[in-house]
């Protein structure tokens, strides 16, 4: 029950403030006439806490963490150990600090006599809606351990996929990483030795070779106006990516671009299915599953849509046809699966396996990756040596063709 804050006159004119429990402001105004005063103003107190600047990478819980407490967490349950028990055990076990700490809070708040998913929604930064919501089921079904084994089966695939991403995208980086690296080298250290070299020439230098002295030059002496527009891209980038419309401008160009955007599809709709599915065998209810997926995807679209079918499943409409609606998002495989799964009362089953399909698709995919990026990114450094080469040396072929 909301608590609001009043202001309110007595018979005799006087001001006075206090605050009370009511469920809205008409119910406050009626307790308020019985005690012989009259609302003036009043506003609802918000519980929530002022919100604090957290920067990214710091404190965050590895999702393997996640994982281990959740597997261990689900053979103690199992085995009968009581709850405040298994979560000591596994703050011990913890590497993280910050996790550690969370677990003895949640510890304590369920020894005061929380729940657990009362205790552990306390600490959404650690803990996601399907995580809670899962658990809440698991409580109330009296299968924790059952909750704890979907929970970390579907953790394990989340693990491996994004493990399989960052692998394949990790060749690149490293590539692109060393490229930029030794061309920062070559135009502050070799470029200005190359620039003297040819000043004492006294030939006309061609527009090439000054183009890159010049930016030898300004690498030397003026490095710091390159790394301050690269903080303020950067922290541009990442206040956009936090707004709803910057996020749709960012995953728009994503899924503009030819071979990023296949990548894109299918890992989401592959993320789509197993936490749909993964919160449907919970037990968690249809419209508040397809809420928690929509949360936690990335994609602003594909979040948007499984929203959208929210919403029409209210209405009493099916999930399959809600879906169809986005063929630009999910392949009619996906559709056409879901479809078979609400129509045999089978659909966790059915998005479980489609999940393992789409995983196997984007692990191809992905292994794949390298063989094609590899001669793009060859080609790449040839061109950029050859750049180089070519700029500085033609001015010594020009003076010795003169001769």
């Amino acid at each position: 029950m909301p608590r609001y804050k009043y202001t309110a006159k007595t018979k005799d004119g006087n001001d006075e403030s206090g605050e009370m429990n009511v469920k809205n402001e008409r119910e406050l105004a009626l307790s308020l006439k019985d005690q012989g005063l009259i609302l003036i103003s009043a506003k609802e107190k918000s519980d929530k806490k002022p919100a604090s600047i957290s920067l990214p990478f710091v404190n965050r819980i590895p999702l393997t963490e996640k994982l281990m407490m959740t597997r261990n967490m689900q053979v103690m349950i199992a085995a009968g150990i009581s709850l405040p028990k298994c979560i000591k055990t596994l703050s011990l076990q913890t590497k993280s600090k910050a996790f550690k700490k969370a677990l003895n809070k949640i510890e304590e708040d369920i020894l005061k006599g929380d729940s657990f998913s009362q205790a552990i929604k306390k600490h959404p930064k650690i803990f996601s809606n399907l995580f809670c919501s899962m658990i809440k089921v698991g409580e109330q079904t009296g299968g924790l351990d059952n909750a704890l084994e979907v929970l970390s089966f579907h953790l394990e695939r989340t693990h491996k996929l994004r493990a399989k991403i960052k692998g394949a995208l990790m060749y690149p980086i490293i590539v692109v990483g060393a490229m930029l690296l030794i061309g920062a080298v070559m135009l502050v250290k070799v470029v200005p030795q190359l620039s003297s070299a040819l000043a004492t020439l006294n030939v006309e230098l061609p527009k090439l070779t000054k183009i890159v002295m010049g930016l030898g030059d300004f690498f030397a002496h003026k490095w710091y106006v390159l790394a301050g527009a690269m903080i303020i891209i950067s922290v541009f980038l990442t206040f956009l990516s936090k707004k709803e419309k910057g996020k749709r401008i960012i995953h728009i160009v994503l899924l503009k671009i030819p071979f990023v955007k296949n990548l894109i599809k299918k890992i989401n709709t592959a993320y789509a299915s197993r936490t749909l599915g993964s919160l449907i065998k919970g037990g968690v209810p249809i419209v508040e599953a397809l809420e928690i997926s929509a949360d936690s995807l990335g994609n602003y679209f594909y979040s948007q849509s499984l929203k959208f079918a929210a919403q029409e499943v209210k209405k009493g409409k099916k999930i399959s046809e809600s879906i169809e609606k986005f063929p630009h998002l999910y392949p009619p495989l996906f559709v056409q699966m879901i479809q078979v799964g609400e129509e045999t009362g089978k659909t966790s089953d059915i998005l479980s396996r489609l999940s393992d399909f789409l995983e196997e698709e984007v692990t191809n995919i992905t292994q794949n990756l390298s063989s094609v990026i590899e001669p793009v990114l060859l080609l790449l450094i040839g061109g950029v040596i050859a750049f180089f080469a070519v700029s500085m040396m033609q001015p010594i072929y020009s003076m010795m063709g003169s001769l």
